[in-house]
This record gives structure tokens, C-alpha cells and sequence, in this order.
């Protein structure tokens, strides 16, 4: 059955009446999941199956019949591994239904029907007893019901759940315990990430408003390929802790909790950011590991096993403490049943408080901008490039419009001498502070704009737009201008005033694992599932770009940076598509703000000669995924060839790619 659904289309602006399946949401949910790089993780699955193994024979040489409740089974991996290792029966729990049928087929193509039970439910609704899901309680629970942040999806009440009703009191557990580290660190580039820093405009320092500088910030965990953090953009300022360890095996609670580590601080400095990661040890004796530590904490950075299933989280303090060298520091982790979150004091304290609620943002400003978005404004560089393309192009008459989400470009026009601008909310104590946050989140139009008595002369924005995913999804700037055209003097000033949309193919270090077939793991044909993923993709998603930061993500060029498509925003969007083709794949958008000034939103320096790029960390590039690898001689003389269409009543980019050997 199909259904009309309306859509939001974040190029166009319109809402957008589609036909779609019923099934679309969860063709799109397989299409997009990390099941792939789970199964490639290649240091996860082996831990699990030495952890299983030794589990098992535990539990025979007690003299018990081996019974594994397995939670999260997805592909039932771990299950066909318990059953593999001696198990003589598995209960493997899976409560999203495509990936229950998957699992299932796995089970039988691997010949396991008969000891393997699916069951498609979420665990606390399963029941044990004679006409139950489960004819009696596991003496081995199996999970993996983790995401970056440990606890994130749910695991402590999931193992509060099986031990008081779906376990044995003297169960074994895989993994049998967790452990998590900390770190507190100074870092500029990561502080950028939450808090808005002082700007300085033709000798006008703007502050942010105390609001914004005694907030909390977003209460989310920010998680990232920390690997991909240079060592030396932070400062620790104390060593790695043992923040806290859950054990598996016995009565888990889902209750508040706060943990604390003391030490004394290694150097002086600003307290911002905590850094932290986990690891589970497989067995009770902490002899089979697997760590989610960054590869710089490892002694041989290429042993770091690469996922992105799970990764490393960074918390931002509540507000940035100096501390000294040698002081006395606790640091407080707190934790409800889904999320973590840190505090620090400078006083030693053995009594520590559970905090009734994690913190939260009171400004408003991390509600609005993401932590890309304060990294993207907090950009020394790119600021620069917007203020002197302003000063290039305004006069004291000019007439502005900003078109923008939460964009500084009014306030930048003000103080650059536009008298046309609404003047912001300062007094005159305040001198150039901002005083009030709606400067920075609502657009600037002038008083004449509301009555339409004068035409614009200046239309301007970054672009950014908190609804864009993809590059292009910015178009919707050209949209708003054709949009405004009657308003616009004949003369007006477009900034940007033009856009190109780049490609180049690329081959990735590791993010193609997560969409490469797996065929088999560990020894199982695991095969219905990479024809689950491939049905799924086909559906839509295999046709699309996905938005990648690809900062996180290193790759090697094959080809050079070529320019496929330009749009011309001193011009309305045309009636008819824009197309071009030629011979010769990430995607990104470069913004021509006057005829000299360019901002990239995707390489911000030359390939180097080896085929090394560096990426905009502020912005999410697109990624096109070829349904096949290429053979290339990676030497950059390869024809990356293409077919590009961009329908402006959609707003949509249709493209197709292929490298061939010159």
C-alpha cells in the first residue's frame, strides 16, 4: 500500500506531496544502518567469539546445560558463535521486525534452526515459563546493545530487565564488565564546537552575551572519529581516569548515579573539555579486551582497530575553570539511564551529590547551531573572507537583506558602516557587545524592508541553513533570492553571487566498509543480510548522496578537484534543469562571495601530490558510494566521468558517476 506523505524539500523551501510505500521508513532505516561495519569490525568480532567461547566453558565445566539469552542479536552472530562454541540452545532477541527476518534466514542457511530460536520482541516484553518465549531463564547473556556512549541505547535498563526476569542469578555474561575513561583536556578548537567566541570587525570587538557564556551548552554527547583529532589541539590537563565499571553478570541499576576521580592537575591551564571512550572485557579476568581508545592513546597507532559504530564522545564542560598545576581536582561523571554527562570542582570531595538532571541549554543559541555551526562562525578565516567581501561591495546607502539561519552577516554590514541596518540592541555601556541574543539568531531587516519603500541593494548570506544535509541543500539561498526579485534594485549586489558544486573520486582509508557486502564473518554466511542492505539501497538510497564530515574520514584523491555544476545567483533559478556532461566522488559547494573572494565548503587546501586532502570541518560533504570498487592506478591521471542534472522545481541533483583509466 502506498500513501501520500508531505515532505519538506530543504533546496526548495516547498513542502513537497510525495507517493510513498509503507515500507519507505524502514527501507531507508537498513539502508543507512551500521550493520555492515559492525560485521567488518574485525577486532569486535573476534573478542566476542573468544568471550563466548570461554563463557561456555565455564558454564560446562560447572556440569549445567549451556542456555545463551542473546539480546540485540541483529544478524544472530554472536548466537551462531554460542551455538559454534558447544551452547545447547540460544533464545537471540531482535525487536526491529526486517532485521528479525534476516536473522532468521541466517540462522537457517547456517543450519542452526534447530538450537537458535528468533524472537522478535523487545526483551522486556519477553516471557519465560512453559507456553513463554523462553522455556527457562539463560545461564549466559550475551549482548551488544552499545552505542559511543556506552548507554546511549538503552543497555542499563535492558540488563536491569534480564536479570530480574529473564537470567539466572549466577549467569555468566559476554561482555562481563565495562569500564569508563576520561580526560580532561584544554583545547581552543574543541571549545569553539560550544561556545561563541569574541569577533573583531574593522576594530569592533564583538562579545557574546553572558546568557551564551553561562550556558551549558547542548545536553547531547558530541561524538567523533577522535582519532582524527590532532594530539596537539589539546592540552590534558590531568591523566586518563577510571571514571566507573558496570559488571554484566550481576544485578545491573538503571537508577541516577554520579562517579568521581580525583588528581591533581599535570599543568595550568583552561578547563573545557572532557575526552572519554570505553572498553569491555570479554571475561571475567580482563584477559580479552576491546578498547574504543583513540589511536593516539595506542603505542602503535596502526594496530588502532578503524569502526564507526562506535567511536569516541566529547563533553564540554558547563562553563571553562582555570586550574593550576598541582591543584586538587575532582571530575564528576553523572549518569541516568540513557546518558552521561561531567562536572568538575576544585575542592576534594568524598560526598558527591547525584545531580537531579543533566545540563541543559538556557540561551537558546545551542538550540539553534549545531557544533559544526559554532566551529563553521567561530572560524577566524572564513569570517575574514565574508567581512572583506562585505567591505568590498557596501556603501552608507546601501539597503540589506540577509538571508541566512542565526547568520552574523547583519551585524558584520552595521558595523562595517551600512546605515541601512536596523542598529542593534546596544546601550551605551555595552559599547559593541552584543547584548542580546536574538542579534545573532533572527535576520536584520531594515524598517523600511517591512513597508517594501525601498528596494535592496545588498542580498546576502553565507549560505547556511539548519535544514541542509548536502551541499546543495543550501541552494535554497537561490530560491529565497527569485523569490525577492521584485524587491531587488535593478543594480543589487548578490552575495554569494555564484556557487560551484565540485567532485572528486576518492578512495577511502575505511568508511567504504560501511557500505561493502560482508558475504561472511567469522566463518557464517551472513549473505541475506548484504541482500537485505542491497534491496533497501536499491530502493532509493543507492541513487543519493549521504552527507559525510569527512574531516573524520581520511581518503586519498585519484582525481583532481573538477567543477561539474555552477549556479549564477545574480540570476533567478531558470525554468529548465541545469545539465552538463563530460568525461573526465565527494561533493561539495564553493561559494563565490565577489569576483575574487571564494569559501569552500569542502577541500580547504590543494590535493597534495600523494593525493592527501584536508576537509572543511564545519560542514558535511556528499558522499557518492559506487555500487562497486574501482581498480585504479590511484597516480590522479584517472577520467572521473559524469552526468549531473540539477531540476530547480525539485531542487534536487541527479547525478551518475564512473573513473575510467586514460
Amino acid at each position: 500500500m502506498k500513501t501520500f506523505c508531505g515532505r519538506a524539500n530543504p533546496t526548495t523551501g516547498a513542502l513537497d506531496w510525495v507517493e510513498e510505500s509503507e515500507e519507505y521508513d524502514y527501507h531507508q532505516e537498513i539502508a543507512r544502518s551500521c550493520y555492515a561495519d559492525m560485521l567488518h569490525d574485525k577486532d569486535r568480532n573476534e573478542k566476542y567469539y573468544q568471550g563466548i567461547r570461554a563463557a561456555v566453558s565455564r558454564v560446562k565445566a560447572r556440569g549445567e546445560r549451556v542456555v545463551v539469552l542473546d539480546i540485540g542479536t541483529g544478524t544472530g552472530l554472536l548466537s551462531m558463535m554460542a551455538v559454534t562454541a558447544g551452547a545447547d540452545y540460544c533464545y537471540a532477541i531482535e525487536v526491529f521486525k526486517p532485521m528479525a527476518q534476516a536473522a532468521t534466514c541466517i540462522v537457517e542457511r547456517n543450519g542452526f534452526s534447530d538450537k537458535i530460536k528468533v524472537i522478535n520482541k523487545h526483551s522486556t516484553e519477553v516471557t519465560v515459563g512453559p507456553d513463554g518465549d523462553m522455556q527457562e531463564r539463560a545461564n549466559i547473556l550475551v549482548t551488544e546493545l552499545f552505542d559511543t556512549e556506552l548507554i546511549g541505547e538503552g543497555a542499563l535498563p535492558s540488563y536491569e530487565h534480564a536479570h530480574m526476569h529473564l537470567v539466572q542469578a549466577d549467569c555468566e555474561a559476554v561482555p562481563h564488565r565495562a569500564t569508563v575513561y576520561a580526560q580532561l583536556v584544554e583545547s581552543d578548537m574543541l571549545w569553539k564546537w560550544s561556545q561563541l567566541q569574541p569577533i573583531e570587525v574593522d576594530g569592533n570587538k564583538l562579545l557574546p552575551p553572558p546568557a551564551v557564556v553561562k550556558c551549558a551548552g547542548a545536553p547531547s554527547v558530541c561524538d567523533i572519529q577522535l582519532s582524527q583529532v590532532p594530539p596537539e589541539s589539546f592540552t590534558p590537563l590531568g591523566p586518563i581516569c577510571t571514571m566507573f565499571r558496570v559488571d554484566f553478570s550481576k544485578p545491573v541499576s538503571s537508577a541516577a548515579q554520579s562517579y568521581t576521580a580525583q588528581f591533581k592537575a599535570q599543568t595550568s591551564g583552561r578547563a573545557q573539555v572532557v575526552l572519554s571512550w570505553w572498553d569491555i572485557d570479554m571475561d571475567p579476568d580482563g584477559n580479552i579486551v576491546c578498547t574504543m581508545a583513540p589511536s593516539w592513546n595506542y603505542s602503535d597507532p596502526h594496530t588502532y582497530p578503524w569502526r564507526d559504530h562506535w567511536m569516541q564522545s566529547v563533553y564540554f564542560l558547563p562553563a571553562e575553570e582555570n586550574v593550576s598545576e598541582g591543584e586538587e581536582l575532582n571530575l564528576i561523571v553523572s549518569h541516568d539511564d540513557y546518558s552521561l554527562w561531567y562536572s568538575l570542582t576544585h575542592s576534594e570531595q568524598n560526598d558527591v551529590k547525584v545531580a537531579p538532571f543533566r545540563p541543559c541549554c538556557t540561551c537558546q543559541a545551542h538550540l539553534v547551531w549545531t557544533r559544526p555551526r559554532f566551529g563553521e562562525l567561530n572560524d577566524e578565516q572564513r569570517t575574514e573572507s565574508y567581512v572583506n567581501a562585505l567591505r568590498s561591495i557596501l556603501k552608507p546607502d546601501s539597503v540589506c537583506l540577509s538571508v541566512s539561519d542565526g547568520s552574523l552577516l547583519p551585524i558584520f554590514a552595521h558595523l562595517l558602516g551600512s546605515k541601512k541596518v536596523r542598529r542593534p540592541f546596544f546601550s551605551e555601556s555595552q559599547g559593541s557587545q552584543i547584548s542580546d541574543l536574538m542579534l545573532a539568531l533572527y535576520l536584520y531587516i531594515y524598517s523600511d524592508l517591512i513597508f517594501f519603500t525601498l528596494q535592496i541593494s545588498v542580498l546576502m548570506g553565507e549560505p547556511y541553513f539548519s535544514t541542509s544535509l548536502l551541499p546543495w541543500h543550501s541552494l535554497f539561498f537561490w530560491y529565497c533570492r527569485t523569490a525577492v526579485a521584485q524587491l531587488l534594485h535593478p543594480s543589487a549586489t548578490i552575495l554569494p553571487r555564484a556557487a560551484t558544486l565540485y567532485i572528486i573520486a576518492v578512495e577511502f582509508q575505511d568508511l567504504w566498509r560501511i557500505r561493502a557486502a560482508c558475504g561472511t564473518c567469522e566463518g557464517f554466511d551472513v549473505s541475506p543480510m548484504d541482500e537485505m542492505i542491497q534491496r533497501s539501497l536499491d530502493y532509493r538510497e543507492s541513487l543519493e548522496a549521504e552527507p559525510h564530515p569527512l574531516w573524520e574520514y581520511p581518503c586519498r584523491a585519484l582525481t583532481k578537484p573538477r567543477p561539474v555544476l555552477t549556479f549564477d545567483f545574480t540570476q533567478c533559478v531558470p525554468e529548465q534543469p541545469v545539465n552538463r556532461h563530460c568525461h573526465g566522488v565527494a561533493l561539495w559547494m564553493e561559494y563565490q562571495l565577489t569576483e575574487d573572494i571564494t569559501v569552500s565548503m569542502g577541500l580547504t587546501k590543494p590535493v597534495r601530490e600523494e593525493g592527501a586532502c584536508e576537509w572543511n570541518p564545519h560542514r558535511k560533504q556528499g558522499v557518492f558510494f559506487f555500487r562497486s570498487v574501482r581498480e585504479t592506478s590511484g597516480d590522479g591521471r584517472e577520467d572521473l566521468s559524469y552526468n549531473l542534472t540539477f531540476d530547480p522545481h525539485t531542487g534536487d541533483i541527479k547525478m551518475n558517476f564512473s573513473v575510467t583509466e586514460p
